[in-house]
């Protein structure tokens, strides 16, 4: 049997960059330019198809993705949910408000359905790394459209430095049966999220029947190692060696149809 043409090349090595000295990010801030500005001063300039995995806080900060917990009226839902869980009836109400379906809940946590297809911890909603000047309680939303905010990002950084790049946004997730949480890709530009390659064939000639990369998911979990989760303060990563020629697809692809999704 002849072998296709590969769509992901074989790496011997990768290099991933933390870019420092990114700052705290505001709402409205441009957060091109403060990408830029680090890159600049860290004497990283962009190379076609490096990847910068961008973390989501960052994102929602600068959309302005912000909750005033002082505004939120819980529901009678969310009143009962929070008694289920211990938590705050503000915070479960936002919770609701961002999720199609409660997946499963327990004291101290609700694993949802999020609106654009995540099943995730408390639908995205996070206090962590939020900070207040003025002593208001918020807390932070997902993008409203994580793909097409990387989409944005990428056609900016583009145009500044003039090469072909991928953009990720990642997020941190906890898995099903695992302990830990990994970073994932919630938006996802210029790059396949995922890399089908069935009807390949192994080392022996087998076709194969099942196999699906989940390309971005992988360099976003990279990324996430130099980002850290908690004080590190390196929101942006740039990922360097990679090469596919797979076609584009966004981050929302990545979700599992429900109707192949064998735990629902």
């Amino acid at each position: 049997m002849q072998r296709r043409q590969r769509i992901l090349e074989p790496l011997r090595f990768l290099e991933l960059h933390a870019v420092p000295g990114v700052p705290l990010v505001r709402p409205g801030d441009d957060v091109v330019a403060l990408i830029a500005a680090a890159l600049g001063r860290s004497d990283l300039v962009p190379r076609a198809s490096d990847v910068l995995v961008v973390a989501q806080k960052i994102v929602s900060k600068a959309e302005g993705r912000y909750v005033d917990l002082a505004l939120v009226q819980p529901s009678p839902r969310a009143l009962g949910l929070a008694a289920e869980t211990g938590k705050d009836p503000r915070i479960v109400e936002v919770i609701l408000s961002e999720s199609v379906r409660v997946v499963r809940s327990r004291p101290g946590l609700i694993i949802s359905e999020h609106r654009l297809g995540f099943v995730m911890a408390n639908a995205g909603v996070d206090q962590s790394n939020v900070e207040s000047d003025d002593g208001a309680e918020r807390v932070l939303l997902l993008p409203r459209d994580p793909d097409a905010s990387a989409a944005a990002l990428r056609a900016r950084l583009m145009a500044r430095f003039g090469v072909a790049i991928a953009v990720i946004i990642s997020d941190s997730f906890g898995r099903a049966w695992r302990q830990g949480t990994v970073g994932v890709a919630i938006g996802a530009a210029g790059l396949p999220s995922i890399i089908d390659l069935r009807g390949r064939l192994d080392l022996f000639g087998r076709r194969l029947e099942v196999s699906i990369l989940g390309f971005a998911d992988e360099i976003a979990a990279a990324a996430s190692l130099l980002m850290g989760q908690a004080d590190e303060a390196r929101p942006v990563v740039l990922v360097r060696g990679l090469t596919w020629s797979a076609a584009s697809t966004p981050a929302a692809s990545i979700a599992r149809p429900a109707s192949e999704d064998l735990f629902r």
